[in-house]
């Protein structure tokens, strides 16, 4: 091969090695394009799925809060200053049945929830109102499934306890300390917007307070 052919085919073979890296470097830029824009889809997409995560959560937070602050429909109250808070050890007169407040004995109904199947004493729940529990009650007019439903609802849900009233007006009544509610029916979508509002609820004089370690007849 003359010096000519050996300098152009060396030529040549540069051109080709230089058109060589130009392609791989092109390849190089649409790859890291590619990798940037897939990134840049994913992150925005994260972005947005979180955002949209956080407005549900802030709009359920805020229909929950706007539920607490409603008062339940049918509710009764007692002005709370009225609700003498004092330890006693004898029987209490209330003006209501079951009590809302009032004086009351120093020992608690354990209200952990605690389903207890036979009446207990009043000045015993209400101490337990005090600290924030919801007493369900019930009477011979309640129907046993009814009974049973609310007994399985009590169980799962602390700082509340259940217990027969046979003399209370309505078939099933829901007490906190200085709220009410009477409904006829568990199913009755009242009973857990009044679990929801007063288990712990702004009502409460001892928020905080045991619900466990004390009298239990259950």
């Amino acid at each position: 091969m003359s010096r000519t052919s050996k300098k152009s085919a060396a030529a040549a073979r540069k051109a080709r090695v230089e058109e060589l890296r130009r392609a791989e470097k092109a390849r190089d830029r649409r790859n890291r394009v590619l990798t940037i824009t897939v990134s840049t889809v994913i992150v925005v997409g994260l972005v947005a799925f979180g955002a949209y995560g956080l407005n549900k959560a802030n709009d359920k937070d805020e229909q929950q809060q706007a539920a607490v602050k409603k008062p339940v429909k049918g509710e009764k109250s007692w002005n709370a200053k009225k609700l003498t808070q004092n330890h006693v050890a004898k029987a209490v007169s209330y003006p209501m049945n079951p009590p809302v407040g009032g004086d009351h004995n120093q020992a608690w109904m354990t209200c952990d929830g605690t389903v207890y199947t036979k009446a207990i004493p009043n000045e015993n729940a209400v101490h337990s109102l005090e600290h924030g529990a919801v007493w369900v009650t019930y009477n011979d007019k309640a129907a046993d499934a009814d009974v049973k439903t609310l007994a399985d609802k009590v169980a799962k849900t602390p700082y509340t306890l259940m217990s027969p009233v046979k003399d209370q007006a309505g078939a099933i009544m829901l007490s906190a300390w200085g709220k009410q509610l009477t409904v006829d029916k568990a199913s009755d979508p009242r009973v857990q917007q009044f679990l929801t509002k007063y288990v712990q609820g702004a009502q409460t004089p001892e928020p905080g307070a045991a619900c466990t370690n004390g009298i239990d007849a259950s």
